[in-house]
């Protein structure tokens, strides 16, 4: 067996959940479609290729049987994103999942403002990964580390943003649509526009809607 799925990830659920639930579903499937005397696996191998954040919908692609084998093949392709942030204030993880601060100071930027910052943030960039990221630490993730209190130094990637435009804004929301490199964390760019704009910010939304060629719009829905 050798399938590709694309899968559409409903906000709330993590990766490895969708994961299991295809993986549950196609086992059960191909038990029920078993000839008799027909020797199958316990359960059908299902991996994905690149993970969402349980905040984020959109986009993911699945690999069952031996599709599993070309996950680093997938990994490295560009993304397109669509992301919302607040303005004006900040949060631990980056998103709304952290324990978000208002930024008592902050000011109302106008949308050319934005403009102006978003050139900045085109092309080859320098980016600290997140500490709240999956990113292994001397053999630990970092966000294992981040949940214990430990202060360690993130390494920091250059990644590229092929575009970026403003979908939509209205202080202190503001969208944006983005092309990426593999190994951009939009999170992290987030902050960084926040930072430079001196409103600081964090995602409220993230909907990653293309990875290369593959569409959101040709993907299953899976229920939470």
């Amino acid at each position: 067996m050798e399938q590709i799925i694309l899968v559409d990830k409903p906000e709330g659920v993590s990766s490895f959940g969708v994961v299991a639930r295809v993986r549950r579903k196609l086992t059960e499937e191909m038990k029920k479609n078993a000839r008799p005397g027909e020797n199958i696996p316990k359960r059908v191998k299902v991996g994905h290729a690149g993970t969402l954040d349980p905040f984020a919908t959109g986009l993911l692609i699945l690999l069952v049987g031996k599709a599993t084998k070309r996950a680093g093949e997938f990994l490295k392709l560009d993304k397109e994103y669509i992301a919302t942030m607040r303005l004006g204030a900040t949060s631990t993880t980056g998103d709304v999942e952290g324990e978000i601060t208002e930024d008592s100071a902050a000011r109302e930027v106008s949308r050319e403002e934005i403009e102006e910052v978003l050139k900045q943030f085109t092309g080859k960039i320098k980016q600290t990964v997140p500490k709240y990221s999956a990113v292994k630490i001397n053999g630990r993730r970092a966000y294992r580390l981040a949940r214990e209190g430990k202060e360690v130094e993130m390494p920091t990637r250059e990644v590229e943003i092929y575009k970026i435009e403003i979908v939509d804004y209205k202080w202190p929301e503001l969208t944006i649509k983005c092309k990426v490199s593999s190994g951009t964390y939009i999170r992290a760019l987030g902050e960084d526009i926040g930072g430079v704009l001196g409103t600081k910010a964090y995602l409220t939304k993230l909907r990653r809607t293309k990875i290369d060629k593959y569409n959101v719009e040709d993907a299953m829905i899976v229920e939470k």
